[in-house]
């Protein structure tokens, strides 16, 4: 069922009263920003079981993509200047630099393709379809995907488990960020890392297309994150949060950072 006119809480500090932003929240859905901490986020999301099916991932992106095309020419020549500057899409040899050869995690993994070997993927997918071709990939290289929603699949596996994490276009969509954070938080070794992707919602783009922005995408994507209330809330779940796009972040529809585990002082 839809949940179209109850309102949750802030997902980064559960505050309880938010300001509508009634420039991107075409009906019935509602985009607003917490009073307490200025988090941008849809206060009515779908229940998970419409996630699974009805709004599954590789179904709004599709439509998405269908109705944005010809729409600007901001997006194509932003896409031009980010490819010159080397920003592609392929993080394998990234995720070879920053974690160890071990047990990584994909949440959202989608397909199951983003981990290769020597790494053993493991991965996190709540649509139905996509799972079921997931984890059939990732048997096969020694690991295997659990089917359901982030927050709640990441603490069924052991403590310090993995040597890498990847939230790779998935936490804009996960109505329990801190949920989901303090599970990696837990699931990670201490050496481990977090690599995070989601829309930059304080892109140039995003304020020179408005309600066109590529980043938005109804009613799937629940969380629009600056680069500060992404450091926010990963301070919140015990991680220090280093920003991998310095140079093109002004220009890039996304924001990548790399999160490892804040040292306690001694």
């Amino acid at each position: 069922m839809l949940n179209q006119t109850t309102y949750r809480n802030c997902p980064a500090c559960d505050g309880n009263d938010a300001s509508p932003v009634t420039a991107y929240s075409p009906d019935p859905w509602q985009i607003a920003d917490c009073d307490m901490c200025n988090f941008t986020f849809l206060r009515n999301p779908p229940d998970y079981e419409a996630l699974e099916e009805e709004f599954a991932w590789e179904k709004t992106y599709e439509a998405k993509k269908g109705s944005a095309r010809g729409s600007t020419f901001f997006s194509p020549m932003a896409r031009r200047i980010r490819n010159k500057m080397g920003m592609y899409r392929d993080k394998t040899g990234a995720f070879r630099r920053w974690f160890n050869d071990g047990s990584v995690l994909d949440i959202g993994c989608g397909l199951g393709h983003r981990i290769s070997p020597p790494m053993t993927p493991y991965g996190i997918e709540l649509s139905v379809g996509l799972h079921k071709q997931a984890d059939q990939i990732m048997r096969e290289r020694g690991g295997y995907c659990q089917h359901g929603a982030g927050a709640q699949a990441i603490w069924e596996f052991d403590e310090a488990m993995f040597d890498g994490i990847i939230m790779n276009s998935y936490l804009e969509h996960e109505t329990q960020v801190m949920e989901v954070l303090n599970g990696a938080h837990r699931a990670l070794k201490p050496s481990g890392a977090v690599f995070v992707r989601v829309p930059n919602y304080g892109s140039l783009n995003r304020r020179v297309i408005g309600p066109k922005w590529c980043g938005f995408r109804y009613p799937d994507h629940v969380n629009y994150f600056t680069l500060q209330s992404l450091r926010d809330v990963a301070a919140r779940a015990g991680f220090d949060c280093q920003l991998i796009n310095t140079i093109s972040l002004p220009v890039d529809d996304n924001i990548s950072v790399l999160l490892r585990k804040t040292q306690s002082p001694n």
